[in-house]
């Protein structure tokens, strides 16, 4: 039998194409990893306790769409968070955002748009499954350069109109995963009116809202709504980031009741529902903004912290959300390859996270840094870094 092709030019993935990259090297002294984007930060105390009155729970299946209480306290939060008024058949449980931004093509994406095959709009760098779910569908991804020059945010409006007509998808991360940028009201704003104009969806990856430096950044569905357009976004968050339970798999999607609905059917056949136990955590963190607001502080300390060690490196971006820093490096392959062997400090090439374009790819000079530790193995790691890749900074 002939296997299909659609996901035959995947690249390998970021990290078994690194542990191959440094597989011939001997890590420097006391290795730190700072990778992947794992949150190390403690588990909230609510959790053991719940978790072990609902066990019996493990004997049901759970709703697949999430319990009445794990919506009800999502529609809460949407409202203390972003002012949003979301009813029920508004909102879906999802086993964790990634399972959501891939299935979310599947369930909306049209087979063809004006005629043609339709095009998925992917921010570059961006979330691997961006990329694949436009495989999946059997849409052409079209990679639009997040660099220096436009703010570390993709210019979807640069696109030449045939190729916008052409989009059924644009998929957004808002703070951006890898550079820590965040999409302001008006880039909101404008998005959206672009969609509207050009007629596609606004897939607005958000699972990094809850970690910012100075203010809480804006949601997309707010601001869709706001122009009377929330027909536009659909959005995504989840507990990993903001409630550092990433092995939790809980995540919801929110957005107009006709594309949460064909989302919920397609996960009644192939979805799989988050367990009740987890469903009944997802409950109490939703509603709980003390332990969100404590894990926060962690981060902002240690952006002080990168301020302090990386501030006089030339191109040092200050990261305005999210937990990454994205360092600007001669070459991404050389740097990590340098740092694991003279400094034993593990971090991740941008270009495994970006694709080639016409106009090069543009995490090829940079590193993905992880803000994930305690402060002060942080502090120690990127004195590290500094020291060896920025000797006269």
């Amino acid at each position: 039998m002939i296997p299909p092709e659609r996901f035959s030019n995947l690249p390998d993935y970021a990290f078994p194409r690194l542990r191959k990259l440094l597989s011939d090297l001997t890590p420097g002294p006391d290795p730190v990893v700072m990778t992947i984007g794992e949150p190390r930060h403690g588990v909230p105390g609510f959790v053991a306790p719940i978790i072990t009155e609902a066990m019996g729970e493990l004997g049901k299946y759970p709703p697949n769409e999430g319990t009445p209480q794990a919506l009800a306290a999502i529609s809460g939060w949407l409202e203390r968070r972003h002012g949003l008024i979301a009813a029920p058949e508004e909102i879906t449980l999802l086993n964790g955002t990634r399972e959501g931004l891939f299935n979310a093509a599947l369930a909306l994406c049209p087979e063809r748009k004006n005629g043609a095959p339709p095009r998925i709009l992917v921010p570059n760098p961006f979330y691997q499954v961006y990329a694949v779910a436009a495989a999946a569908v059997g849409a052409e991804p079209v990679f639009v350069n997040a660099t220096a020059e436009t703010g570390h945010l993709p210019d979807f409006a640069s696109l030449p109109a045939e190729t916008l007509d052409s989009a059924a998808i644009c998929y957004l991360c808002s703070p951006a995963n890898p550079q820590g940028a965040v999409a302001g009201h008006d880039y909101l704003e404008q998005l959206v009116l672009l969609a509207e104009r050009h007629d596609f969806l606004i897939f607005a990856d958000e699972c990094y809202s809850e970690i910012w430096r100075d203010e809480p950044p804006p949601g997309a569905l707010v601001v869709a709504r706001a122009l009377g357009l929330g027909h536009r976004v659909v959005m995504f968050n989840s507990l990993s980031k903001r409630s550092n339970l990433p092995g939790l798999r809980s995540g919801f999607a929110a957005g107009a009741r006709e594309h949460i609905a064909r989302m919920r059917t397609l996960r009644s056949y192939a979805g799989a529902p988050v367990p009740l136990p987890h469903q009944r955590v997802t409950e109490a963190a939703w509603a709980d903004e003390d332990h969100v607001a404590a894990n926060r502080a962690l981060y902002q300390e240690k952006y002080a912290i990168a301020d302090r060690v990386l501030g006089n490196v030339p191109g040092y971006l200050p990261p305005q959300g999210g937990f990454f820093l994205w360092l600007p490096v001669e070459d991404g392959e050389t740097a990590a390859r340098t740092l694991w062997a003279r400094a034993g400090v593990q971090v991740l090439p941008g270009a495994y996270l970006s694709r080639d374009t016409g106009a090069g790819n543009p995490g090829a000079g940079y590193v993905r840094v992880a803000l994930v530790g305690p402060a002060a193995e942080t502090e120690d790691a990127l004195t590290r870094i500094r020291d060896t890749l920025y000797q006269e900074g």
